[in-house]
C-alpha cells in the first residue's frame, strides 16, 4: 500500500545491522518484533507515527492476573516523540478486524459478480496531511473523534 503512494519503504527484522539508524529515519514505524517495549522512544525521529503490532505479556503483581500487556514499542518514552502511536492493546486489533470484514465483504460482492469496493482514493485525490505540531495521541482518541 505505501509502495503504490510511492514511499519507500525498509524493512528490518532482530537481525538487521544498525537497526536504530533505521528506525531514526522512519517516518512511519511498524513494529512486530515480538520484544515487550525493544523501541526505545529515543530511536523515533521527532513527529514519526508509531504503528505498534506487538502483544507481550509483562509480569506485573499489581494486576490481578500477574501479568499486564504491552507493545514492541515503549509507549511511556514513544509518546513524547511520536505524533501519533497505536496503543496495545486495543490499538490495531479493530483495525485488522475492519480490514477482515472489508476483505470478506469484497470476496462476497466478487462471488456475486459485483465490482470491488476501493480501499483508498486514487493517490491524485488523496490528501496531504499536515505536519503534525502536537503532543503524541492514542489512536484510539482519533478514531473517536
Amino acid at each position: 500500500l505505501l509502495q503504490s503512494m510511492d514511499a519507500t519503504v525498509t524493512v528490518c527484522h532482530s537481525r538487521t545491522r544498525d537497526m536504530i539508524s533505521h528506525i531514526r529515519n522512519a517516518d512511519i514505524v511498524v513494529a512486530a518484533i515480538g520484544k515487550a517495549e525493544f523501541v526505545r522512544g529515543e530511536w523515533l525521529k521527532e513527529g514519526c507515527v508509531v504503528i505498534d503490532v506487538g502483544i507481550n505479556a509483562v509480569d506485573d503483581s499489581t494486576k490481578k492476573l500477574g501479568y499486564r500487556l504491552v507493545g514492541d514499542v515503549n509507549f511511556q518514552e514513544s509518546q513524547g516523540v511520536a505524533s501519533f502511536i497505536t496503543p496495545v492493546p486495543g490499538g490495531v486489533g479493530p483495525m485488522t478486524i475492519a480490514m477482515l470484514l472489508k476483505n470478506t465483504m469484497n470476496l462476497a460482492r466478487r462471488f456475486a459478480g459485483m465490482s470491488r469496493v476501493p480501499l483508498r482514493k486514487s493517490s491524485k485525490d488523496a490528501p496531504v496531511p499536515a505536519p503534525a505540531a502536537q503532543a503524541a495521541k492514542s489512536a484510539t482518541v482519533l478514531a473517536e473523534a
